[in-house]
């Protein structure tokens, strides 16, 4: 299986969890998903505290290359696969 594969793998696999895993995991997973998807950031910070949230969790991926984000994403979920799906 390509990396790309098990990135859309695990990305399918978070959608179907049965239990929402806490807001740090969640930033965590999505600043992970926009940095391989998109790369750096490229909005601009501005919003209620959730988007602040998000916009500060990708920003701090800033630099990471797409693959690198990608094996991340893989582990993370992987990692909280097993207590929230």
């Amino acid at each position: 299986m390509t990396l790309d594969e098990k990135f859309n793998a695990a990305a399918q696999q978070i959608r179907k969890f049965t239990k929402r895993p806490p807001d740090s995991d969640m930033l965590e997973v999505y600043a992970l998903y926009k940095q391989s998807t998109i790369g750096d950031i490229n909005t601009n910070k501005s919003g209620d505290s959730t988007a602040v949230a998000k916009w500060n969790a990708w920003n701090g991926k800033k630099g990471l290359s797409g693959n690198v984000a990608k094996e991340q994403y893989i582990s993370k979920v992987n990692e909280l696969a097993p207590k929230y799906a």
